[in-house]
């Protein structure tokens, strides 16, 4: 082959990938402006006032393309499927308890985005704001409103993997003090204090208690499940192989997802419910694998995200182990009960 051909097969190499270059940029634009448009056959939502005050109701993320976008709107917890009231606030998690909420933003920059936490009162009013080391997975706020949580990763982008880091936080809401990292609390495992450079913690749920709650530690590639003590700083390990755990609304089963043998690395988790008193194991009507932090509906249903054709759709399970699965749900994410 002489020169000339060979710098002929490059040039033209080289316009066939700036080609391809180009049209992912469009097609990435226009998918990104689309996302401003209504989506087909999509919920009905409309502009309004929320309240973490008013009971029976669902308030969670809408993910529907459209101007709504992102932002929290609210259903009749009857009807999670009905049309949606949008309050105008966006976030990438939320959660709420007794009239307090918080609301985990991405702040975007001209280089990188940087992430906050919102706590907000009954009306979703700003009360108080906190830096996010990294990019927030997991928010939960306690049964009294005293209490709010929240996870992020600050190295790797996915629990499924090795390579990770996470921030979990834990603020009164009262008098505004931050627990930044839960690494700062004593360890107790199988009975004796527990050092290590590797330890993670995510996933924090609260008991009604204002002192009690339940998280997520990973050490040497293994995680438990641990109760906290917010009074005496102090975590101790209570069960194996527990992941984002839920506290029921009766504070005696935990509700989590669990890595089993044999599943794909990227889907490797199945949902349980792990009670308390005796630590029995009870897996769930719910045949994928489910990366999320489950939601108590009552104390008989569990609620939680799986993807979707627009990000996230909500799906609904027994608690008991019976029944199946069923999307309760479209383009919705980060779900929250107001009693």
């Amino acid at each position: 082959m002489t020169l000339r051909n060979r710098l002929l097969i490059l040039l033209s190499a080289v316009a066939a990938l700036a080609a391809v270059a180009v049209a992912s940029v469009l097609h990435a634009s226009a998918r990104a402006e689309r996302r401003d448009e209504v989506q087909p056959g999509g919920p009905r939502i409309t502009a309004g006032r929320i309240t973490l005050t008013t009971p029976a109701r669902l308030v969670f993320r809408n993910m529907a393309w459209g101007p709504h976008r992102d932002e929290l709107t609210t259903v009749p917890a009857s009807d999670p499927s009905g049309p949606r009231t949008a309050s105008g606030l966006k976030c990438l998690r939320f959660y709420a308890g007794s009239g307090t909420g918080v609301c985990l933003q991405a702040v975007h920059g001209t280089v990188t985005d940087t992430y906050r936490a919102l706590i907000l009162d009954a009306h979703l009013k700003e009360t108080a704001r906190y830096a996010v080391p990294g990019i927030p997975s997991r928010a939960r706020v306690s049964p009294s409103g005293h209490f709010a949580a929240w996870t992020a990763f600050v190295g790797g982008d996915s629990y499924a993997g090795t390579n990770f880091s996470t921030r979990a936080a834990i603020v009164d809401t009262r008098t505004g003090k931050l627990i930044p990292t839960l690494e700062t609390f004593r360890i107790l495992k199988d009975g004796h204090v527990y050092h290590a450079a590797d330890v993670n913690f995510w996933g924090v749920t609260f008991a009604a208690d204002d002192r009690t709650f339940y998280a997520t530690l990973a050490t040497k590639g293994s995680t438990y499940l641990v109760r906290g003590d917010l009074h005496t700083r102090t975590v101790t390990t209570v069960h194996t192989n527990v992941e984002c755990p839920s506290l029921s609304p009766d504070g005696t089963r935990i509700a989590f997802k669990k890595r089993v043998k044999g599943l794909p690395k990227d889907a490797p988790w199945h949902l349980y419910v792990l009670d308390l008193r005796t630590m029995r194991e009870t897996p769930l009507a719910e045949p994928r694998s489910v990366d999320d932090q489950a939601v108590w509906k009552d104390d008989h249903t569990i609620v939680y995200a799986l993807p979707g054709d627009y990000g996230a759709d909500l799906y609904s399970v027994p608690a008991d182990g019976t029944g199946r699965a069923r999307r309760i749900s479209t383009a919705a994410v980060s779900p929250a009960y107001v009693r």
